[in-house]
């Protein structure tokens, strides 16, 4: 596993999310005043995309059966059960960085 740059701040404004792929993953990040947050960008209930939800901080709700994630804990208010993976960010300088495993 290893910090990989995803997007920069400039991609992604105030109070938006966005869906990145690298490689053959697929990331959620979310931007709420400055704070950065990035999810597992496939839904748990159907595999839609969560950078692509309708986000209200701190909740995303999946663009495809309005599925709601808490983007700070990952946790799912209509099937706890099936919580979105949390994953860990940072910004250095303008470089949002995500911790992904390493490429195969």
């Amino acid at each position: 596993m290893s910090y990989q740059i995803v997007a920069q701040l400039s991609d992604l404004p105030p109070n938006t999310g966005k869906t990145v792929r690298i490689g053959t993953l697929q990331v959620a990040l979310f931007n709420h005043d400055g704070q950065i947050y990035a999810l597992d960008g496939y839904c748990p209930h159907r595999g839609a995309p969560l950078g692509d939800s309708w986000f209200e901080f701190p909740i995303a709700h999946c663009p495809l059966h309005g599925w709601d994630f808490d983007v700070r804990t990952g946790a799912c208010g209509i099937n706890p059960e099936k919580p979105a993976k949390v994953l860990p960010v940072r910004v250095v300088g303008q470089n949002i960085e995500v911790l992904l495993p390493l490429p195969a």
